[in-house]
């Protein structure tokens, strides 16, 4: 069996060191050591890591690429976005418990590599309790994602949610480029309809539509946006 590739966290994700100086943010990066995993394109199987005999303690730290996490109910599906910084644990899903009539599954859209932070991380990364803030505001940050998934869903115009949403998952993915802010999201029609609860059709329509404004086009593997959301936005919504 291969061995495990391990890595210090505090250098896969220096944002975990952001609360530690000196000695301190040395001896951290020394002895938090997790192991690194690559996820190819394709579906993610909800089973435990590689080499993991245990549920991690914690779960898997995204550090690049991006994932998808679809809920299905009968001939309706969902899609959360997921990518560097999230906290993910693919082997316990409980949207499948209770009634069962919800089934959930998990994509890598682009390649994408995470972290095991596993009983041994949690027991060490203790000693400094600045990396556990890191942590849970990580969680929060998925948790408000999600909550903003939801009431964007509840606007009545679809070319006025996909333009929120897109403006949304600038703010985290987006870079300001001369010619607007680059989203560097390949997300197909079908995926951005999932985001914001609505039809392909409608979304392709509504696309076009943002596209003829001016607001919103395709662009090197990813989305251009233009104007200020700020004087665009509240005139769709």
């Amino acid at each position: 069996m291969k061995r495990p590739s391990l890595i210090s966290v505090l250098d896969a994700d220096p944002e975990m060191g952001a609360g530690l100086d000196g000695d301190a943010r040395e001896i951290a990066r020394r002895h938090v050591v997790v192991t690194l995993q690559r996820l190819p394109t394709g579906s993610l199987a909800a089973r435990l890591p590689e080499h993991a005999t245990i549920p991690p303690a914690v779960g898997l730290l995204v550090l690049d690429g991006v994932i998808t996490r679809d809920l299905h109910l009968a001939n309706r599906s969902t899609t959360e976005l997921l990518g560097q910084g999230d906290i993910i644990r693919p082997w316990d899903d409980d949207a499948t418990r209770g009634s069962g009539t919800v089934r959930a599954s998990w994509t890598v859209l682009e390649p994408a590599s995470a972290v095991v932070l596993d009983r041994r991380f949690a027991a060490i990364a203790g000693r400094w309790p600045s990396i556990l803030d890191v942590l849970v505001q990580r969680m929060v940050r998925r948790s408000r994602q999600v909550s903003m998934q939801c009431t964007i869903a509840q606007v009545p115009r679809i070319d006025a949610r996909i333009l929120t949403l897109m403006w949304m998952l600038a703010d985290r993915w987006g870079r300001v480029t001369p010619q607007g802010v680059h989203v560097p999201l390949e997300l197909t029609h079908e995926t951005i309809a999932k985001l914001v609860a609505a039809r392909r059709p409608s979304v392709t329509t509504a696309i076009g539509i943002l596209t003829k404004q001016g607001d919103l086009q395709r662009h090197d593997h990813g989305w251009l946006l233009h104007g200020d959301p700020h004087t665009t936005l509240p005139e769709l919504l």
